[in-house]
């Protein structure tokens, strides 16, 4: 094994600056700017789907406060919003002397708020369209063999939602890796956060970044083959049958 890495260390120190140690580097930055984006994108998911409930209920004081959210987090750009979380957690009184300080001193967990909330303002207006254009014969059908209205979201209402949600939420995804990109501005080592790092220190910009912009180009197609094959399962049954 040692014999193969001092090989592999021979073989990679002849292309500049790519080398086991600077693709390390890359290496650690793809698992975390992976972690950051996946769970942002799972609790934003979880939020989201009572959030476009509620964004569309009748009740001013449940659909107001919802909508002034979405506004908000999705009026102002996501950097201005993880700079206001990374330093505002310094600003609460007295948050310090406390075991939540043990956790939001790391840069990595004012990131992932800011990036969750960022992203569950925008699926809970994705959703809430879906949820919204729900066919009128789908619910009446459901009233009609007496479902209760949890029953009818859970069963009818959201299942439908989510696939007529999909296109929409594929490209969320893929803007949110692609906006992880400024966590590296609160020192979190993420993808660009590691080409910086071999920038600095090599100083070859161009092979840092484009080595990077090439591995965010390879997510970004997974992502897409992910969603398609996603839709062509679940939209399957909207395809005419060939005679």
């Amino acid at each position: 094994m040692e014999a193969l890495m001092n090989w592999l260390e021979a073989q990679l120190a002849d292309n500049s600056i790519f080398t086991l140690q600077t693709l390390g580097y890359y290496g650690e930055g793809l698992v975390t700017t992976v972690q950051l984006v996946f769970l942002s994108l799972i609790i934003g998911l979880v939020l989201a789907v009572p959030l476009a409930i509620g964004r569309g209920s009748r009740h001013a004081w449940l659909r107001l406060p919802i909508f002034f959210y979405c506004y908000v987090f999705r009026g102002t750009p996501l950097l201005v919003q993880l700079y206001l979380i990374y330093y505002g957690v310094v600003f609460v009184e007295g948050i310090q002397d406390t075991w939540l300080w043990l956790i939001l001193e790391k840069p990595f967990v004012p990131a992932l708020i800011a990036f969750t909330l960022n992203t569950a303002a925008y699926t809970t207006e994705i959703f809430r369209g879906a949820i919204k254009s729900t066919p009128r014969g789908e619910i009446e059908a459901a009233r009609a063999y007496g479902m209760s209205w949890g029953l009818m979201m859970r069963r009818i209402v959201l299942p439908s939602a989510f696939r007529r949600a999909l296109p929409a939420y594929g490209n969320e995804v893929i803007f949110m890796l692609h906006a992880s990109a400024i966590a590296s501005v609160v020192t979190i080592m993420d993808l660009t956060g590691a080409a910086r790092f071999v920038y600095a220190r090599f100083y070859a910009p161009f092979d840092a970044f484009l080595f990077v912009a090439a591995i965010y180009l390879c997510l970004t197609f997974a992502i897409i083959y992910f969603f398609r094959h996603l839709e062509k399962r679940l939209l399957a049954h909207l395809k005419p049958a060939s005679g």
